[in-house]
């Protein structure tokens, strides 16, 4: 890791009240909230908005995976979301059309799901990016699959040095303990480290043991 620039760290699948207070006193500095209802880890399922609410943290943010701008408007104002995370098939124009809607002060994840390292996969992440450069603030780099990410799979990372990032980027996909020096491949460090199922007893109910033993080795 880049002690100059420590990344910071996001705590994703979170479902349980009791872990997310324990989270916020080890400093996480995002919180992942999952609202796509096939995915194991569907917030709604355990928590209501109005918890989500209430839960006093800058860094709230709300995944969604090809849901409609009114949806995402209306969660983000009543769960008081700090960040919508977009992790489907999401344009440029849907963003723009998003951003009217939202709040000012609520940043943009666009994410960019990984499969192989071919020439064509390569071209086809550098015309996402700059497709998607001028509408949001951070990209997310995630593992493929048609569950939208969760996999508990790593991409390789070492991908993103054959193109420029020209935003801050989250780092998703299968990161654990074992994986994570392989960050000093990369030519331009993650903004943010994005942690999940590696790090869990079951979806959506962390392994605080496991992260706390992680936050001190990495951060």
């Amino acid at each position: 890791m880049n002690k100059d620039q420590p990344a910071k760290l996001k705590v994703c699948g979170m479902t349980q009240l009791d872990q997310i207070h324990e989270l916020i006193s080890m400093k996480t500095d995002f919180l992942g909230f999952i609202f796509y209802e096939k995915s194991p880890r569907y917030v709604l399922n355990h928590l209501s908005l109005e918890d989500i609410l209430k839960i006093d943290h800058s860094g709230k943010t709300g995944v969604f995976v090809n849901e409609e701008t009114d949806k995402i408007t209306e969660i983000a104002e009543k769960a008081g979301l700090n960040m919508v995370q977009l992790h489907g098939d999401e344009t440029k124009d849907f963003v723009n059309q998003l951003k009217q809607s939202l709040s000012p002060e609520i940043k943009i994840i666009k994410a960019i799901r990984i499969g192989n390292n071919d020439p064509e996969t390569i071209d086809k992440i550098e015309k996402m990016i700059n497709s998607q450069v001028s509408t949001v603030d951070y990209f997310l780099f995630d593992t493929d699959s048609k569950a939208f990410g969760g996999t508990g799979k790593q991409f390789d990372w070492t991908v993103l040095n054959e193109f420029e990032i020209p935003l801050p980027y989250f780092l998703s996909g299968g990161i654990s303990e074992e994986n994570i020096e392989n960050i000093s491949l990369l030519n331009q460090k993650p903004f943010t480290i994005d942690i999940n199922s590696k790090f869990e007893l079951e979806p959506g109910i962390k392994d605080l043991e496991k992260i706390r033993k992680f936050i001190s080795k990495t951060f």
